[in-house]
C-alpha cells in the first residue's frame, strides 16, 4: 500500500457492527501517543473508544522504550478499557491483546505469529508487534486499561533504523505482499471484541 493509505474512521466503524470495542473510532493524523490522547479522553467516553493514529512522535513500548511509528505503514492505536480486575492482573490483558494479534495474523495472512512474554508478537524470529497496557484510577475510583497496540503492516527493512533492521520486520515483509491497513484494523478489532468480551464473562 501506497504512504497516501489513510484509515477512514467512518468505514471501520460501519464494518463493527455495533461491538463494545471500536463503539467509538478516532483516526488522528498526528500526536505523541495513542495511549496519551485516550487517557486524556477516558473520563468523557465509554469503554470500548479506539484511537489510531497515522503518525506518532513519541509512540512507546514496554519500560519505556521508544516504538518506531512510520506513517501510514502500520497500525498504531490505543483502546479504553475497563476491566473488573485489579492493577496486579493487568498482565492479563496484554496477553490478551498479543494472542488477539497472533489469532488476526493467522486468520487474515496465513501467518504464524509467536509471543515473547511479555508483550511482543513474532514472525520469522522478527518483531512486528507489541503491545503496552498502562492502568489508571479513574475519578469514581475504578481502575481504566488504556491498551497500546503497534503492529507493523507494510515496511520494508529501510523503513527501519539501521539498528532495529535485523530484529524488526512487517507483515509485508513476511508476506511477501502489500497489506490492506483498513481491512486488517477490522479483523484486529473484532478478534479484541470477541476475545475480550469472553475475558469480561470469565
Amino acid at each position: 500500500m501506497s504512504r497516501a493509505d489513510p484509515l477512514d474512521p467512518s468505514a471501520i466503524s460501519a464494518e463493527l457492527n455495533e461491538q463494545l470495542i471500536g463503539n467509538r473510532v478516532l483516526v488522528l493524523d498526528e500526536t505523541t501517543s495513542t495511549n496519551d490522547v485516550v487517557r486524556q479522553m477516558a473520563h468523557q467516553n465509554a469503554e470500548g473508544l479506539v484511537v489510531f493514529a497515522e503518525k506518532q512522535t513519541a509512540g512507546r513500548g514496554q519500560y519505556g522504550r521508544n516504538w518506531e511509528s512510520t506513517p501510514y505503514l502500520g497500525l498504531w492505536c490505543s483502546i479504553l478499557l475497563r476491566p473488573k480486575i485489579p492493577v496486579s492482573q493487568s498482565a492479563r490483558l496484554t496477553n490478551l491483546l498479543a494472542q488477539a494479534i497472533a489469532a488476526t495474523l493467522h486468520e487474515e495472512v496465513g501467518l504464524a505469529a509467536s509471543i515473547k512474554l511479555p508483550n511482543d508478537v513474532f514472525v520469522d524470529g522478527r518483531k512486528i508487534a507489541g503491545v503496552l497496557v498502562e492502568m489508571r484510577v479513574e475519578r469514581n475510583g475504578e481502575y481504566a486499561a488504556i491498551a497500546g497496540i503497534g503492529l507493523n503492516v507494510n515496511q520494508v527493512a529501510a523503513d527501519f533504523p539501521p539498528e532495529l533492521r535485523n530484529s524488526s520486520g512487517s507483515i509485508a515483509m513476511t508476506a511477501g505482499r502489500s497489506i490492506a491497513r483498513q481491512q486488517l484494523a477490522i479483523a484486529l478489532l473484532r478478534q479484541l471484541d470477541s476475545r475480550y468480551r469472553s475475558f469480561r464473562g470469565a
